[in-house]
Protein backbone atom coordinates (compact mmCIF):
# COMPACT_ATOMS: atom_id res chain seq x y z
CA UNK A 1 0.00 0.00 0.00
CA UNK A 2 3.18 2.59 0.83
CA UNK A 3 4.25 2.11 -2.62
CA UNK A 4 0.83 2.79 -4.44
CA UNK A 5 0.51 5.72 -2.01
CA UNK A 6 4.13 7.02 -2.91
CA UNK A 7 3.07 6.40 -6.83
CA UNK A 8 -0.07 8.46 -6.39
CA UNK A 9 1.89 11.04 -4.73
CA UNK A 10 4.60 11.31 -7.75
CA UNK A 11 2.25 11.59 -9.85
CA UNK A 12 -0.01 14.00 -8.32
CA UNK A 13 3.58 16.49 -8.19
CA UNK A 14 3.43 15.59 -12.15
CA UNK A 15 0.27 17.07 -13.19
CA UNK A 16 1.33 20.18 -10.80
CA UNK A 17 4.30 20.93 -12.72
CA UNK A 18 2.83 19.69 -15.61
CA UNK A 19 -0.54 22.55 -15.19
CA UNK A 20 2.45 24.87 -13.77
CA UNK A 21 4.30 25.32 -17.04
CA UNK A 22 1.13 25.43 -18.94
CA UNK A 23 -0.23 28.21 -17.13
CA UNK A 24 2.44 30.44 -17.85
CA UNK A 25 3.08 33.99 -15.50
CA UNK A 26 2.29 36.24 -18.20
CA UNK A 27 -1.60 34.85 -17.75
CA UNK A 28 -1.73 32.65 -20.75
CA UNK A 29 -2.37 29.16 -21.44
CA UNK A 30 0.12 27.44 -23.54
CA UNK A 31 -1.90 24.13 -24.10
CA UNK A 32 -4.87 26.27 -25.33
CA UNK A 33 -5.23 28.26 -28.21
CA UNK A 34 -7.47 31.01 -30.45
CA UNK A 35 -6.88 32.95 -33.69
CA UNK A 36 -5.82 36.72 -34.27
CA UNK A 37 -7.13 38.42 -37.66
CA UNK A 38 -5.70 41.85 -37.87
CA UNK A 39 -7.05 44.30 -40.75
CA UNK A 40 -6.07 47.57 -41.42
CA UNK A 41 -8.25 50.64 -42.03
CA UNK A 42 -8.07 54.69 -42.37
CA UNK A 43 -10.16 57.64 -41.07
CA UNK A 44 -9.55 59.38 -44.40
CA UNK A 45 -8.80 62.94 -45.21
CA UNK A 46 -8.91 65.59 -48.16
CA UNK A 47 -5.60 67.08 -48.00
CA UNK A 48 -3.92 64.63 -50.42
CA UNK A 49 -4.75 62.24 -53.11
CA UNK A 50 -2.56 59.55 -51.44
CA UNK A 51 -1.06 58.19 -48.60
CA UNK A 52 1.58 55.17 -49.07
CA UNK A 53 2.96 53.40 -46.13
CA UNK A 54 4.68 50.22 -46.16
CA UNK A 55 3.84 48.13 -43.13
CA UNK A 56 6.89 45.29 -42.49
CA UNK A 57 5.15 43.14 -39.57
CA UNK A 58 3.14 43.83 -36.54
CA UNK A 59 3.47 42.25 -33.17
CA UNK A 60 1.19 41.75 -30.43
CA UNK A 61 2.77 41.56 -26.33
CA UNK A 62 1.38 38.97 -24.17
CA UNK A 63 1.68 39.42 -20.94
CA UNK A 64 3.29 41.99 -18.05
CA UNK A 65 6.77 44.23 -19.13
CA UNK A 66 8.50 41.85 -16.92
CA UNK A 67 7.38 38.47 -18.00
CA UNK A 68 5.66 38.97 -21.01
CA UNK A 69 7.07 38.59 -25.11
CA UNK A 70 6.20 40.13 -28.46
CA UNK A 71 4.85 37.88 -31.13
CA UNK A 72 4.82 38.52 -34.74
CA UNK A 73 1.28 38.17 -35.99
CA UNK A 74 1.81 39.59 -39.48
CA UNK A 75 4.49 40.13 -41.70
CA UNK A 76 2.99 42.24 -45.09
CA UNK A 77 5.65 43.63 -46.26
CA UNK A 78 2.92 45.89 -48.40
CA UNK A 79 2.85 49.44 -49.43
CA UNK A 80 -0.69 50.35 -48.54
CA UNK A 81 -2.43 53.53 -49.79
CA UNK A 82 -4.31 54.40 -46.80
CA UNK A 83 -6.71 56.42 -48.58
CA UNK A 84 -8.14 53.43 -50.49
CA UNK A 85 -9.47 52.03 -47.06
CA UNK A 86 -12.13 54.07 -45.94
CA UNK A 87 -15.74 53.98 -45.34
CA UNK A 88 -15.77 50.41 -44.59
CA UNK A 89 -12.87 49.09 -47.09
CA UNK A 90 -10.45 47.15 -44.80
CA UNK A 91 -7.75 45.33 -45.53
CA UNK A 92 -6.14 42.03 -43.93
CA UNK A 93 -3.15 42.54 -42.37
CA UNK A 94 -2.46 38.59 -41.22
CA UNK A 95 -3.91 35.94 -39.15
CA UNK A 96 -2.09 33.80 -36.40
CA UNK A 97 -3.24 31.08 -33.92
CA UNK A 98 -1.71 32.48 -30.14
CA UNK A 99 -1.98 31.16 -27.01
CA UNK A 100 -5.00 32.14 -24.76
CA UNK A 101 -4.44 35.00 -22.48
CA UNK A 102 -4.41 38.54 -22.32
CA UNK A 103 -2.03 40.79 -24.42
CA UNK A 104 -1.39 44.12 -23.73
CA UNK A 105 -0.58 46.39 -26.93
CA UNK A 106 0.60 45.71 -30.34
CA UNK A 107 3.22 47.36 -32.26
CA UNK A 108 3.66 48.31 -36.08
CA UNK A 109 6.89 48.20 -38.00
CA UNK A 110 7.06 50.45 -40.60
CA UNK A 111 9.72 49.31 -43.29
CA UNK A 112 11.84 52.26 -45.58
CA UNK A 113 11.90 49.52 -48.68
CA UNK A 114 8.42 49.90 -50.43
CA UNK A 115 7.16 46.75 -51.90
CA UNK A 116 8.04 47.64 -55.85
CA UNK A 117 4.69 48.11 -56.66
CA UNK A 118 2.84 50.99 -58.65
CA UNK A 119 0.64 53.97 -57.18
CA UNK A 120 -2.04 55.52 -58.26
CA UNK A 121 -0.76 57.93 -60.69
CA UNK A 122 0.58 54.14 -63.00
CA UNK A 123 4.17 54.81 -61.55
CA UNK A 124 6.81 53.28 -59.13
CA UNK A 125 6.56 54.20 -55.47
CA UNK A 126 9.15 56.77 -55.01
CA UNK A 127 9.87 55.89 -51.52
CA UNK A 128 8.45 53.27 -48.95
CA UNK A 129 6.41 56.26 -47.14
CA UNK A 130 5.12 59.39 -48.95
CA UNK A 131 1.99 61.02 -49.96
CA UNK A 132 1.26 62.40 -53.23
CA UNK A 133 -0.67 66.10 -53.01
CA UNK A 134 -3.34 67.52 -55.08
CA UNK A 135 -0.98 68.67 -57.45
CA UNK A 136 0.59 65.23 -57.81
CA UNK A 137 3.65 65.80 -56.06
CA UNK A 138 5.45 63.16 -54.02
CA UNK A 139 6.38 63.88 -50.94
CA UNK A 140 8.63 61.51 -48.87
CA UNK A 141 7.23 60.76 -45.30
CA UNK A 142 10.10 60.97 -42.89
CA UNK A 143 9.78 58.56 -39.42
CA UNK A 144 11.04 60.12 -36.21
CA UNK A 145 13.95 58.51 -34.61
CA UNK A 146 11.18 57.25 -32.32
CA UNK A 147 9.61 54.94 -34.15
CA UNK A 148 12.21 53.31 -35.57
CA UNK A 149 12.08 50.67 -33.38
CA UNK A 150 8.08 50.10 -34.05
CA UNK A 151 4.73 52.27 -33.40
CA UNK A 152 3.75 50.96 -29.94
CA UNK A 153 -0.48 51.07 -29.97
CA UNK A 154 -1.36 50.27 -26.43
CA UNK A 155 -4.42 48.55 -26.59
CA UNK A 156 -5.55 45.23 -24.21
CA UNK A 157 -7.06 42.42 -25.72
CA UNK A 158 -8.17 38.93 -24.89
CA UNK A 159 -7.29 35.57 -26.95
CA UNK A 160 -9.86 32.94 -26.02
CA UNK A 161 -9.77 29.20 -26.38
CA UNK A 162 -10.84 27.99 -30.21
CA UNK A 163 -12.43 31.45 -30.40
CA UNK A 164 -11.56 34.06 -33.19
CA UNK A 165 -10.77 37.38 -32.55
CA UNK A 166 -10.31 40.66 -35.40
CA UNK A 167 -9.30 43.52 -34.60
CA UNK A 168 -9.03 46.30 -37.31
CA UNK A 169 -5.79 49.01 -37.01
CA UNK A 170 -7.63 52.38 -37.63
CA UNK A 171 -4.84 54.55 -39.24
CA UNK A 172 -6.36 58.16 -38.97
CA UNK A 173 -3.81 59.83 -41.83
CA UNK A 174 -5.14 63.51 -41.41
CA UNK A 175 -3.47 63.18 -38.06
CA UNK A 176 -0.45 60.85 -38.62
CA UNK A 177 0.66 63.40 -41.93
CA UNK A 178 2.44 66.51 -40.61
CA UNK A 179 3.92 68.75 -42.27
CA UNK A 180 6.65 70.79 -41.25
CA UNK A 181 7.02 74.42 -41.07
CA UNK A 182 10.37 75.75 -41.55
CA UNK A 183 12.28 72.76 -42.49
CA UNK A 184 9.98 71.83 -45.26
CA UNK A 185 9.74 68.32 -44.29
CA UNK A 186 6.67 65.43 -44.19
CA UNK A 187 6.68 63.51 -41.34
CA UNK A 188 4.66 60.41 -40.57
CA UNK A 189 3.73 60.16 -37.09
CA UNK A 190 1.27 57.41 -37.17
CA UNK A 191 -2.06 58.19 -34.87
CA UNK A 192 -4.00 54.58 -34.73
CA UNK A 193 -6.82 53.59 -32.80
CA UNK A 194 -8.04 49.56 -32.18
CA UNK A 195 -11.50 48.64 -32.78
CA UNK A 196 -12.92 44.83 -32.37
CA UNK A 197 -14.32 43.84 -35.78
CA UNK A 198 -16.58 41.35 -34.09
CA UNK A 199 -18.16 43.81 -31.19
CA UNK A 200 -18.07 47.21 -32.83
CA UNK A 201 -20.74 49.21 -34.42
CA UNK A 202 -21.46 51.05 -37.17
CA UNK A 203 -22.95 53.73 -38.79
CA UNK A 204 -23.60 54.94 -42.20
CA UNK A 205 -25.67 57.16 -44.79
CA UNK A 206 -25.77 59.95 -47.09
CA UNK A 207 -25.32 63.31 -47.19
CA UNK A 208 -26.73 65.55 -49.35
CA UNK A 209 -26.61 69.17 -50.13
CA UNK A 210 -30.12 71.23 -49.52
CA UNK A 211 -30.99 70.20 -53.42
CA UNK A 212 -30.56 66.09 -52.55
CA UNK A 213 -28.18 66.19 -54.64
CA UNK A 214 -24.93 63.82 -53.26
CA UNK A 215 -22.72 65.57 -51.46
CA UNK A 216 -18.98 64.45 -51.48
CA UNK A 217 -15.84 64.98 -49.68
CA UNK A 218 -17.54 65.67 -46.73
CA UNK A 219 -15.66 64.98 -43.46
CA UNK A 220 -17.55 62.51 -40.83
CA UNK A 221 -16.61 62.73 -36.73
CA UNK A 222 -17.81 60.80 -34.29
CA UNK A 223 -17.09 62.18 -30.65
CA UNK A 224 -17.09 61.94 -27.36
CA UNK A 225 -16.98 65.06 -25.02
CA UNK A 226 -16.17 64.64 -21.30
CA UNK A 227 -16.43 68.11 -19.45
CA UNK A 228 -14.30 66.37 -16.25
CA UNK A 229 -11.56 65.65 -18.63
CA UNK A 230 -8.03 67.31 -16.63
CA UNK A 231 -6.16 68.16 -19.73
CA UNK A 232 -8.72 69.93 -21.87
CA UNK A 233 -7.15 68.71 -25.02
CA UNK A 234 -9.20 65.62 -23.93
CA UNK A 235 -12.20 67.03 -23.38
CA UNK A 236 -13.38 66.11 -27.07
CA UNK A 237 -12.06 63.23 -28.03
CA UNK A 238 -12.78 61.79 -32.41
CA UNK A 239 -13.62 57.67 -31.85
CA UNK A 240 -14.09 57.87 -35.40
CA UNK A 241 -13.79 59.87 -39.18
CA UNK A 242 -14.83 58.99 -42.49
CA UNK A 243 -15.33 61.06 -45.50
CA UNK A 244 -18.54 61.30 -47.80
CA UNK A 245 -17.77 59.48 -51.51
CA UNK A 246 -19.00 60.80 -54.73
CA UNK A 247 -22.38 59.27 -54.04
CA UNK A 248 -22.65 60.91 -50.89
CA UNK A 249 -22.10 57.80 -48.81
CA UNK A 250 -19.86 57.63 -45.84
CA UNK A 251 -19.24 54.97 -42.98
CA UNK A 252 -17.28 54.32 -39.82
CA UNK A 253 -16.88 51.22 -37.41
CA UNK A 254 -17.12 52.25 -33.78
CA UNK A 255 -17.11 51.01 -30.13
CA UNK A 256 -20.77 50.95 -29.09
CA UNK A 257 -22.10 53.76 -27.41
CA UNK A 258 -23.45 57.17 -27.70
CA UNK A 259 -21.96 60.19 -29.86
CA UNK A 260 -21.84 63.30 -31.61
CA UNK A 261 -21.80 62.53 -34.78
CA UNK A 262 -19.85 66.08 -36.65
CA UNK A 263 -19.94 66.83 -40.79
CA UNK A 264 -18.03 69.71 -41.99
CA UNK A 265 -16.86 70.55 -45.40
CA UNK A 266 -15.70 74.12 -46.79
CA UNK A 267 -18.19 76.13 -47.88
CA UNK A 268 -21.07 74.20 -46.03
CA UNK A 269 -22.72 74.51 -43.04
CA UNK A 270 -21.64 72.73 -39.79
CA UNK A 271 -23.96 70.09 -38.85
CA UNK A 272 -23.87 67.50 -36.05
CA UNK A 273 -26.53 65.04 -34.28
CA UNK A 274 -26.30 62.68 -31.05
CA UNK A 275 -26.58 58.68 -31.87
CA UNK A 276 -26.53 56.04 -30.01
CA UNK A 277 -24.64 52.50 -31.94
CA UNK A 278 -24.99 49.17 -30.69
CA UNK A 279 -22.97 46.24 -30.64
CA UNK A 280 -23.47 44.15 -34.10
CA UNK A 281 -26.25 46.96 -35.39
CA UNK A 282 -25.30 49.17 -38.14
CA UNK A 283 -27.24 52.74 -37.04
CA UNK A 284 -28.31 54.41 -40.43
CA UNK A 285 -28.20 58.27 -39.98
CA UNK A 286 -28.81 60.55 -43.53
CA UNK A 287 -27.76 64.27 -43.44
CA UNK A 288 -28.44 67.14 -45.44
CA UNK A 289 -25.92 70.61 -45.41
CA UNK A 290 -26.43 73.82 -46.61
CA UNK A 291 -24.35 75.96 -48.39
CA UNK A 292 -22.88 79.00 -46.90
CA UNK A 293 -20.10 81.89 -46.76
CA UNK A 294 -16.82 81.05 -45.11
CA UNK A 295 -14.03 82.96 -43.36
CA UNK A 296 -10.33 82.24 -42.65
CA UNK A 297 -8.33 81.60 -39.34
CA UNK A 298 -4.31 82.18 -40.08
CA UNK A 299 -1.77 82.10 -37.70
CA UNK A 300 1.58 81.26 -36.97
CA UNK A 301 2.51 78.17 -34.35
CA UNK A 302 6.04 78.62 -32.82
CA UNK A 303 7.31 76.09 -30.23
CA UNK A 304 10.22 77.37 -28.77
CA UNK A 305 13.35 75.04 -28.47
CA UNK A 306 11.43 72.21 -30.17
CA UNK A 307 12.56 69.22 -31.63
CA UNK A 308 13.21 68.66 -34.92
CA UNK A 309 9.87 66.35 -35.46
CA UNK A 310 7.77 68.44 -32.15
CA UNK A 311 4.64 68.47 -33.37
CA UNK A 312 1.74 71.27 -31.98
CA UNK A 313 -2.05 69.55 -32.65
CA UNK A 314 -4.56 72.41 -33.53
CA UNK A 315 -8.44 71.66 -33.04
CA UNK A 316 -10.99 74.34 -33.57
CA UNK A 317 -14.06 73.86 -31.72
CA UNK A 318 -17.52 75.71 -31.49
CA UNK A 319 -20.43 75.36 -29.32
CA UNK A 320 -23.62 73.65 -30.55
CA UNK A 321 -26.78 72.01 -29.69
CA UNK A 322 -26.42 68.15 -30.96
CA UNK A 323 -29.56 66.33 -29.77
CA UNK A 324 -32.44 68.21 -31.20
CA UNK A 325 -34.09 68.19 -27.88
CA UNK A 326 -35.50 71.82 -27.18
CA UNK A 327 -33.68 74.06 -24.44
CA UNK A 328 -30.78 71.27 -24.20
CA UNK A 329 -27.65 73.38 -23.45
CA UNK A 330 -24.53 73.97 -25.77
CA UNK A 331 -21.67 71.84 -26.06
CA UNK A 332 -18.38 72.07 -27.87
CA UNK A 333 -17.41 70.22 -31.10
CA UNK A 334 -14.55 69.56 -32.67
CA UNK A 335 -15.05 71.17 -36.46
CA UNK A 336 -11.39 70.98 -37.82
CA UNK A 337 -8.01 69.79 -36.66
CA UNK A 338 -4.44 70.85 -37.81
CA UNK A 339 -1.01 69.49 -37.33
CA UNK A 340 1.83 71.40 -37.01
CA UNK A 341 5.48 70.28 -36.91
CA UNK A 342 8.77 72.22 -36.48
CA UNK A 343 7.09 75.43 -35.78
CA UNK A 344 5.20 76.80 -39.02
CA UNK A 345 2.15 78.31 -40.43
CA UNK A 346 -1.18 76.96 -40.61
CA UNK A 347 -4.85 78.16 -42.58
CA UNK A 348 -8.05 76.92 -41.98
CA UNK A 349 -11.96 78.10 -43.52
CA UNK A 350 -14.80 78.10 -41.37
CA UNK A 351 -18.43 79.21 -41.42
CA UNK A 352 -19.08 82.73 -39.74
CA UNK A 353 -19.38 82.00 -35.77
CA UNK A 354 -17.41 82.30 -32.66
CA UNK A 355 -14.54 79.58 -31.82
CA UNK A 356 -12.62 78.10 -29.66
CA UNK A 357 -8.73 77.04 -30.62
CA UNK A 358 -7.54 74.23 -28.44
CA UNK A 359 -3.50 73.66 -28.70
CA UNK A 360 -1.65 71.08 -27.37
CA UNK A 361 2.37 69.94 -27.75
CA UNK A 362 4.21 67.01 -26.25
CA UNK A 363 5.78 68.18 -22.93
CA UNK A 364 3.46 71.89 -22.72
CA UNK A 365 1.10 72.79 -21.15
CA UNK A 366 -1.96 72.69 -23.45
CA UNK A 367 -3.49 76.51 -24.51
CA UNK A 368 -6.86 77.63 -25.55
CA UNK A 369 -7.62 80.21 -27.42
CA UNK A 370 -11.73 81.83 -26.60
CA UNK A 371 -13.60 83.80 -28.60
CA UNK A 372 -12.04 83.57 -32.19
CA UNK A 373 -14.33 86.16 -34.26
CA UNK A 374 -15.06 84.22 -37.92
CA UNK A 375 -16.76 86.31 -40.38
CA UNK A 376 -17.01 86.03 -43.79
CA UNK A 377 -14.59 86.50 -46.37
CA UNK A 378 -12.18 88.30 -43.69
CA UNK A 379 -8.96 86.85 -42.14
CA UNK A 380 -8.48 86.70 -38.87
CA UNK A 381 -5.26 86.30 -37.09
CA UNK A 382 -4.68 84.07 -34.31
CA UNK A 383 -0.86 82.93 -33.37
CA UNK A 384 0.24 80.41 -31.06
CA UNK A 385 3.43 80.36 -29.03
CA UNK A 386 4.27 77.49 -26.74
CA UNK A 387 7.54 78.64 -24.53
CA UNK A 388 9.77 76.28 -23.36
CA UNK A 389 9.36 74.77 -19.66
Amino acid sequence: MMKIFEMKKLIYFALIIFVFFACTEDGSDSSKTGTLSLFLADASTEDYKAVYITIKEVQVHLGDEVNGSWVVVATPNITYNLLKLINGIIEQLGIKDLEAGHYTQLRMIIDNTDDDGTNIIGESHPFANYIIDQSDTYKELKIPSGYKTGVKIVHGFDIAENQLTELILDFDASKSVVKAGNSGKWILKPTIKVIDRLVSASISGIISDADTNALEGVMVSAQVYDSNAEDIKYQIVSQGQGISEEDGYYFMYLWPGTYKIVLYKEGYSIACKSVEVESGISSDQNFTVETTEIGTINGEVTIEDADDDQTAFLSFRINAVCDGTAGSAEEPIEVISKSIADSGSYSVKLPPGTYSLVASTEGRASQTYDNIAVTSSNITIQDVTFEMQ
